[in-house]
């Protein structure tokens, strides 16, 4: 089998990184909340059940197209866990974070030259960044934060190294991981619009700047905890493996 240069997967990991937040926060940018121009306005959004199946869809699609290049990462949080969990070298960790951060901010970038067309854009306002206190869509407490993002991080790491365990189902895994992120974003957009990962969380901050940035720290710390986590105790499951 040909190894597939670091080079070639990080690019690979820096585009599928930009589908994924281009994907997933540009539909909460510009489709979440829509309203027809008629006389009498009508909710066209596609609101939190279409921003969590965006994000899901992202990563089903890009596991069918680069999956076989670089694993689909796209996450430096994942590329964390599977670090912990051995399913992943630690000398090609860094390669793969820088790539899906670039990624994250170049799609951040673009979704801000489309946004800003339209007549009363403010980035400011939000830019579908991860915040809390006053800046999460429910008005949750830092700590509500974190744990969230902890947990729904360790769960979503758990299902993909269950998923891509070479005795599960073949070929199903990149259905069970969007499903599984469409599901967390279910429970975590009202919480803090949900991150779960640090790319995802840095590309919109960076051009939303003051308290999008001021809170960026958590949606890095929390998620690679909850990764990590996940990758020291699906290993329990390994541990009679020869």
């Amino acid at each position: 089998m040909t190894t597939i240069p670091i080079a070639k997967r990080a690019f690979a990991e820096l585009i599928g990184t930009f589908w994924l937040v281009f994907g997933g926060c540009g539909s909460a940018v510009l489709a979440a909340h829509f309203l027809s121009t008629d006389a009498t306005p009508v909710n066209l959004g596609i609101g939190f059940v279409g921003v969590a199946l965006a994000f899901g869809l992202t990563v089903l699609t890009m596991a069918y197209a680069i999956g076989h290049i670089s694993g689909c990462h796209l996450n430096p949080a994942v590329s964390v866990g599977l670090v912990v969990g051995k399913r992943f070298p630690l000398s090609d960790l860094l390669p793969y974070i820088v790539a899906q951060v670039i990624g994250g901010i170049v799609a951040g970038g673009v979704l801000y030259l489309i946004a800003s067309g339209a007549a009363g854009f403010d980035v400011h306002a939000g830019f579908a960044s991860n915040g809390y206190n006053e800046h999460s869509p429910g008005h949750y407490a830092m700590h509500s934060v974190f744990i969230s993002e902890v947990v729904l991080t360790f769960m979503f790491l758990m299902i993909i190294l269950g998923a891509t365990d070479k005795r599960a189902p073949q070929g199903f895994a990149p259905i069970a991981i969007g499903l599984g992120l469409t599901l967390i974003h279910l429970i975590g957009i009202p919480v803090d619009n949900l991150s779960v990962n640090p790319a995802r969380s840095t590309g919109p901050a960076l051009f939303a700047g003051g308290w999008a940035i001021g809170q960026l720290w958590l949606f890095w710390v929390a998620p690679i905890i909850g990764a990590a986590v996940a990758g020291l105790v699906y290993r329990v499951f390994e541990a009679d493996e020869k």
